[in-house]
């Protein structure tokens, strides 16, 4: 049965082959030596191809790498990320003395707050180089994401001037939609 279907739950296994439930834990754990385990999420699965571009991409990267030495000295790199709203105090941080008559204090599990807000962050081997908060009601979309790669140009002539004099560095980013228009492949082809 578990063959057929591993979600089985030990009560859902007993009432089938209509033993106990202790009995069938000490089979399905004692002697098959299996284990129940929650499924690892992922963000999406990739595809056959999508897994290859990716696998040749690194490639070509580590061989970028190994002919110059310095070339993560010439790379910048960015994302962008969600930024909650929220107190982080841990349980520990949360933990307080309490006399014989009061009750154990009480602290929520983590829970993402409804205000959040996306930052968009580059950096390079020596630290940051431009951040900035997208204004509540924007969306990064191809002409949003220009400004930013505006700015990101101007930033980088003000704090790595060297940089931007030899012109010999990479810009690092992921393949989002608004990263892969037309738009900002004209503007990094300039």
């Amino acid at each position: 049965m578990l063959l057929h279907n591993s979600h089985l739950s030990l009560r859902m296994l007993a009432d089938e082959v209509n033993i106990g439930k202790d009995t069938v834990r000490k089979i399905v754990v004692e002697d098959l030596r299996k284990q129940k385990i929650c499924s690892h999420f992922v963000p999406h699965f990739l595809t056959p191809e999508q897994k290859d571009r990716r696998i040749t991409a690194c490639r070509d990267l580590i061989v970028t790498a190994d002919s110059d030495p310095d070339f993560f000295k010439k790379t910048v790199t960015g994302d962008e990320t969600w930024c909650f709203a929220y107190n982080p105090t841990t349980k520990r941080q949360s933990a307080a003395w309490v006399g014989e008559t009061l009750t154990r204090p009480k602290k929520l599990r983590f829970q993402k707050s409804h205000v959040k807000t996306m930052l968009v962050i580059f950096f390079d081997w020596q630290g940051v180089i431009h951040k900035e908060f997208v204004l509540e009601g924007d969306t990064i979309n191809a002409v949003y994401y220009k400004g930013v790669m505006e700015r990101l140009l101007n930033r980088i002539r003000c704090v790595r001037p060297g940089m931007c004099e030899s012109g010999d560095w990479f810009l690092l980013h992921d393949n989002t939609p608004s990263h892969n228009t037309t738009i900002i492949k004209q503007f990094l082809a300039q």
